[in-house]
């Protein structure tokens, strides 16, 4: 019986998925608890190909951004359990099973911080202070939820409404929506790994204050301002 599935939005990733499905196919749940679902947004490479070898469904996005891809994930998932994360992750190999273990009673969501794969100290330093401030705020009673590291409850994912077309900051706005439902937990156990790229290519104070942009106008209720673009590295 599949308990999770997880959700997997690509484009151009040849050059890091199969190693991201290497990691995801050797967790220390059984493998047939979980299936790995890669949603691809039009890929010009050979993404999709690499990805069918490991991936259980590959399929094609026909949903609006980042979300939208993850939404058509949700739509063909199979487990009760749908896990949100990115294509260039290097996950612990009990990731899952920490995450499985997340749910208990009134547990709706799941999720963790990451933290980056380059061993650079600018980036060490940047996430160090990010995931302190995420540990202050969910103390606070305030969390975001995060793309790389989301898990959901699927009946109440869909109950929700899924994640929004919004163009920055979609994957922290489920998290408000997820609270009116029950209790979303934010916890260190589950931390992931993933690359710093997008920091590497457009910088650290343009990445990070388009996060912070992003934040503010969600917690004043409002939809955030960009455009949605398929990025390549």
């Amino acid at each position: 019986m599949v308990e999770i599935s997880v959700i997997i939005p690509t484009y151009n990733e040849e050059k890091v998925i199969g190693k991201t499905l290497g990691y995801l196919s050797r967790q220390t749940l059984p493998r047939s608890y979980y299936e790995l679902i890669v949603v691809d947004g039009g890929s010009s490479d050979r993404t999709v190909e690499v990805a069918s070898r490991l991936a259980d469904r590959v399929i094609y996005q026909s949903g609006k951004g980042v979300g939208g891809a993850r939404n058509d994930g949700a739509k063909v998932a199979r487990g009760r359990i749908l896990v949100h994360t990115d294509a260039d992750i290097a996950p612990s190999q009990d990731w899952l099973e920490r995450i499985l273990s997340g749910f208990s009673e009134g547990v709706v969501a799941v999720c963790g911080p990451d933290a980056p794969i380059e061993k650079k100290f600018r980036y060490l330093l940047l996430y160090f202070f990010i995931n302190l401030f995420s540990d202050v705020t969910y103390r606070m009673g305030v969390v975001g939820t995060r793309g790389t590291n989301t898990a959901v409850l699927r009946d109440k994912f869909f109950e929700v409404g899924g994640y929004t077309d919004y163009p920055l900051c979609d994957d922290v706005e489920l998290g408000f929506r997820l609270r009116r439902l029950g209790k979303v937990v934010y916890t260190r156990k589950t931390l992931v790994k993933a690359s710093a790229r997008r920091l590497e290519k457009y910088g650290i104070l343009r990445v990070l204050s388009g996060w912070i942009r992003g934040d503010l106008m969600l917690i004043r209720g409002r939809r955030t301002v960009g455009s949605y673009h398929r990025e390549s590295y």
